[in-house]
């Protein structure tokens, strides 16, 4: 083969490489500023509010965020886990400390969002005072809501626990006056059962989405130095929590133009959480 023709290939190939290299290596590609967030399904006011944490994700980061909806509770860390997802925000550190204990450790927070207060619902009565013997409530039943749910109680003056716990259970009751049937069901049923109960605590997500104004509660759970493990949270693989992108939809979602909407759709019901002190 002659000089000229050995050039020529030569030639060939670089430009192949280079068209490769940009075409398809990760470098430069669109799939590398893309991040996957999962949440909760059925929330307009969740939706209003991450619609305008992707844009500044967008104009100010050049991440473009795509978002996954789950229905329970018990799917968004499974996806994180496995890869499905690039990232997931629903939960609060106790959900996530319940999840890594029977799951291997693998996931971290990596920013925080938000704090609801628990509430107690009651179509039956007006006042927690109002419970008669033998009443029903419903209460969630993953561990670490089922928990938040019987402090709730503890709190309105319905039942006692045994102190000292981490996460309490329906057999760590010391004191039930009322004898009242501690029901427990999945998160996204207690809304569907207010009906039929004396009495429902039902998760902020799932009461908005059954359309039940949050102010008609007959309790709502204070906030106090023992509310940090109620802090919601933006979950990553334990293997990616330094990746610069991920920081990147912390900052956009921790601004002053997602805390001013979060007071517009929530009110007082839920609160931007980064800038407060529970500890």
């Amino acid at each position: 083969m002659s000089k000229k023709k050995w050039f020529i290939s030569g030639l060939i190939v670089i430009i192949l490489a280079v068209f490769g290299y940009f075409s398809f290596g990760s470098h430069g590609s669109s799939n590398s500023r893309t991040v996957t967030v999962g949440i909760m399904s059925g929330n307009k006011k969740d939706d209003v509010i991450w619609k305008s944490i992707a844009k500044t994700a967008k104009d100010k980061y050049n991440v473009t965020l795509k978002f996954k909806t789950f229905s329970d509770y018990s799917q968004p860390n499974k996806a994180l886990q496995n890869g499905d997802i690039d990232l997931n925000a629903f939960q609060h550190y106790a959900f996530l400390d319940a999840y890594n204990a029977k799951n291997g450790n693998k996931l971290t927070s990596i920013g925080e969002t938000i704090i609801g207060q628990g509430r107690l619902y009651s179509k039956s009565y007006k006042s927690v005072d109002d419970f008669q013997n033998g009443d029903t409530i419903v209460i969630p039943n993953d561990p670490s809501n089922e928990s938040r749910a019987l402090y709730i109680l503890q709190s309105a003056g319905l039942i006692g626990l045994k102190s000292g716990l981490s996460l309490a259970t329906t057999k760590d009751i010391t004191s039930n006056p009322k004898n009242l049937t501690i029901k427990e069901v999945a998160a996204d049923q207690t809304a569907r059962n207010l009906d039929s109960v004396q009495g429902a605590i039902i998760n902020g997500n799932y009461a908005q989405a059954a359309g039940i104004d949050y102010q008609s509660a007959i309790f709502v759970e204070p906030l106090s130095e023992n509310s940090h493990k109620w802090v919601n949270i933006i979950a990553a693989r334990k293997s990616d929590k330094n990746k610069k992108i991920y920081q990147d939809v912390v900052k956009a979602y921790q601004t002053k133009t997602t805390q001013d909407l979060i007071k517009k759709e929530y009110g007082t019901a839920t609160i931007s959480a980064w800038d407060k002190n529970f500890k």
